[in-house]
């Protein structure tokens, strides 16, 4: 299949450039200059644009060499003659009889004040756009991500958190839907967390946060959205920019964003490699509970307790490569055809020593040192086809996506316990990923629209976790009781409506959505063999009321869903640990939730504030308990409990919280933004053995960020972050706080960058809990990642740098129904 879809997509490119040629006509070969009218230097990249009078596709054109010289192929006839650059005047030569080889005189290209001044109002008004389904942050120039990741541009994005595991959050919740140019993708690939470690920040154009979404949008995420918008440039001729950085913990990297637009053409690639180590470290102290007592509270075992210490130390490598690769062939005025290529390559390096400290009742302690080096290769291929047809400049569009995804992720891991080897673990995992879908959109009359689409995912996902053990003889040998071969498949039919009307002040958006699943789980080394289909409605209303041009309130409501990813469902145990495991639940449910979003807009002066307030309520919730399994493992001759993290169903979770985001502007040298989200989740449910883990957690986070533009032009950026204390009915974690300062000049006339940034100023992004069970209590502390340091340089060709700041939160944009 793969080699089929390839085909076609060769095929298409071939057929974009060679639909336009007429062999009856012969070429023939035109020269010129173009030059800047005031200064006379030349204008390198400038484009010429030849547009045949007589056949109306007919397009060729070519941009201009460091002297402002350029030379292009065309067919003879009578053609139009742009001559284009940015931020200057276009020139036009109508009707230019083309019959043999020629020069044409040299052009004389104007600044365009009124451009120029247009561009720099767009670049200072503030950076969100408030939509009705949701709110879109423009990336803009964020010094504290530069030279970083995909992972660090969300963790600074309003509402949204990443915690030390890299768990992207969404007010507090992490059952958050990623999308990649709002459609799942291979850069996000099996491991979400890793993947986004990976893409470069300098990648993304914008940011949608979609928290009250519409039906055009998938039920999944109880959440929210968060929709990744990649760069592409539209402009004509060639441009691109290079950024390159160096950085402490050891890191290094390069990435580009190139973009080439001649007549009907658009080529457009995205490239980065990045190698990045990242040190870590956790630590567990357990005190075991052997007190026992019966039913009735009597005193059965009054056994002194045991202990535990575990400390792990990390030493991760991370080296990966990506390319997207793009032509957009604008087929006529009015439609589009746009294929595309996705190849993602990481090589990752993993070295853990987890020593463990073992006292038994009587005092007695022991020793052990587990290494746990573990080499991981990922690789994702996609293909992308998708179809864009505009039937008149009201917004009657019909559009159409294909998309075939391939992800390969290989893990092997050889433990070594006190030098000895114990195991030797490998995993295999395929996904394979379709999706399909259309989407059309109909204006009726001025202020009304309605729009409908479908929508199909068809994925199969296969692990096969192989585990070789030391026998008596003291050799390898598979290990049946634990080795595992794991076949998910999951097929989704979605089809949607909805029609949207703004009526003087007031809009809304109404829409239904209808989606089966259906999951099949196949376990052969088990013989466990299962099928799970079910079907929801969906309905969504987003309502809207301006009050003036400066003040909004919006409401909306959606039921979402939440699905048990194959991880969650694996019964076998991970390996990270002897005596912690994760273990994965079949029978969990899918979880419904039905939540309001009410959200409030002012702007007044230098000061923008934007609050929301919001409340969902979800039956069947995921929650993750621990406890002791009963199970001991023999370490350095004496028995350690072994402790369990799985998910189960819980009865209902209910979630209230608000948000508010201020931004000031004192000056144009000087921007402040704060952003501060307040939650409470209150959870009712028993566990299978009668646990009760009726819970009520409040918790909060505050971020700050503060961009200052100091002498000599220096930009100077600092973020602070602060998540709250929580708890829940087995942990209380404690607060976390982290800081991020950078440093920004611009050089050779704005056309480059250099930027120092400093990741977790204080070494203080750690997560310290404590764990409270009948059987036992642990206290753990875990830092992902240390302090890092990084510098980069970015150089701009042909591109205007944009001056938005990421720090200007708040400024509303239009009632618009698109999604």
């Amino acid at each position: 299949m793969t080699k089929n879809i390839i085909s076609f997509c060769l095929m298409l490119l071939c057929a974009n450039f060679s639909f336009a040629q007429n062999a009856n006509q012969k070429s023939v070969t035109i020269k010129g200059k173009i030059l800047e009218k005031d200064t006379n230097a030349p204008l390198e990249y400038a484009t010429v644009v030849f547009k045949s009078i007589t056949t109306p596709n007919e397009v060729s054109g070519g941009i201009t060499d460091a002297n402002g010289n350029y030379s292009v192929e065309v067919k003879t006839g009578n053609y139009t003659v742009s001559f284009e650059y940015i931020g200057f005047k276009t020139e036009v030569l109508n009707n230019k009889s083309i019959n043999s080889n020629q020069t044409l005189p040299t052009q004389y290209l104007a600044i365009d004040a009124e451009t120029l001044d247009e561009i720099e109002i767009v670049a200072e008004k503030t950076t969100v756009e408030i939509r009705l389904d949701k709110k879109i942050y423009n990336v803009g120039k964020d010094l504290t991500v530069r030279g970083g990741t995909v992972s660090d541009v969300l963790d600074n994005v309003p509402s949204v958190s990443v915690d030390v595991e890299g768990t992207v959050a969404l007010r507090g919740n992490d059952n958050v839907r990623i999308l990649i140019n709002g459609k799942p993708s291979g850069l996000v690939g099996l491991s979400s967390t890793d993947a986004l470690r990976q893409l470069p920040a300098e990648s993304i154009e914008r940011v949608e946060v979609i928290t009250s979404p519409s039906a055009r949008y998938e039920s999944e995420g109880t959440a929210g959205i968060l929709n990744i918008i990649l760069k592409r440039s539209k402009l004509q001729g060639l441009n691109g920019a290079i950024t390159t950085n160096v950085g402490y913990n050891p890191a290094a990297g390069i990435s580009g964003n190139i973009n080439y637009r001649t007549g009907n053409i658009n080529i457009f690639n995205t490239t980065g490699y990045s190698y990045r180590e990242s040190p870590g470290n956790s630590y567990a102290y357990t005190q075991y509970l052997n007190t026992e007592f019966d039913d009735d509270g009597n005193l059965v075992s009054d056994d002194p307790d045991t202990y535990t210490e575990e400390t792990r130390d990390y030493e991760r490598i991370r080296k990966g490569l990506n390319t997207n690769f793009g032509v957009e062939w604008y087929v006529n005025d009015s439609a589009s055809l746009t294929t595309s290529f996705l190849y993602r390559d990481s090589d990752n390096e993993r070295n853990t020593t987890n020593t463990t400290l073992q006292t038994d009742a009587l005092g007695n302690t022991s020793t052990n040192v587990r290494l746990d080096p573990e080499l991981e290769d990922d690789k994702t291929i996609q293909y992308s086809l998708n179809f864009n047809k505009n039937f008149n400049d009201s917004g009657h569009t019909l559009t159409f996506d294909f998309q075939y995804e391939e992800n390969n992720e290989n893990e092997n891991s050889i433990i070594l316990s006190d030098n000895v080897i114990s195991n030797d673990i490998s995993s295999f995992e395929e996904q394979e990923r379709i999706l399909l879908q259309t989407d059309y959109v109909l204006p009726i009359g001025e202020n009304c629209q309605f729009e409908a689409g479908f929508r199909g995912n068809f994925n199969t996902q296969s692990t096969d976790f192989i585990v070789q053990s030391v026998n008596d003889e003291g050799t390898l040998e598979l290990d049946n009781t634990q080795s595992n071969l794991f076949n998910y498949g999951e097929d989704l039919i979605a089809v949607y409506s909805q029609f949207g009307s703004k009526i003087g002040n007031f809009s809304y958006l109404l829409g239904l959505r209808l989606e089966n699943t259906r999951l099949t789980i196949d376990q052969p080394t088990s013989g466990n063999f299962s099928k799970r289909n079910y079907t929801g409605l969906f309905p969504t209303v987003n309502l809207s009321y301006e009050i003036s041009d400066r003040e909004n309130v919006t409401l909306g409501y959606a039921r979402r869903l939440r699905r048990p990813r194959s991880r969650f469902i694996n019964p076998f145990p991970s390996f990270s640990s002897l005596t912690s495991v994760f273990r994965g639940n079949p029978e969990l449910d899918p979880s419904y939730s039905g939540q309001f979003d009410l959200g409030y807009l002012r702007r007044f002066g230098k000061f923008t504030f934007n609050a929301s307030t919001y409340y969902s309520h979800a039956t069947d919730g995921f929650n993750f308990i621990s406890f002791d399994t009963g199970e001991v493992v023999t370490i350095s001759g004496q028995e350690v409990n072994v402790i369990q993290r799985s998910p189960i169903n819980l009865a209902t979770e209910d979630r209230v919280g608000a948000e508010f985001t201020l931004t000031y502007n004192p000056s144009r040298k000087w921007r402040i933004n704060t952003n501060f989200n307040f939650f409470q989740s209150e959870v009712e449910g028993t566990t299978p053995n009668g646990l009760s883990l009726d819970n009520k957690n409040t918790s909060w986070f505050a971020r700050l960020s503060n961009k200052f533009t100091l002498p000599a032009s220096i930009d100077w950026q600092t973020n602070l972050f602060y998540r709250g204390p929580s708890q829940d009915a087995q942990n209380d974690n404690e607060g976390i706080f982290t800081t991020s300062m950078a440093f920004s000049k611009d050089l050779f006339n704005e056309r480059a960058s250099l930027a120092f940034n400093v990741s977790d100023l204080f070494n203080s992004r750690k997560r310290q809990q404590t764990t409270t069970t009948p059987t036992y209590i642990s206290e753990s502390e875990f830092q992902w990642r240390e302090r890092s340091f990084n510098l980069s340089f970015t150089y701009r060709f042909n591109q205007k740098k944009k001056r938005t700041q990421r720090g200007n939160y708040g400024d509303g944009g239009g009632d618009e129904f698109e999604g």
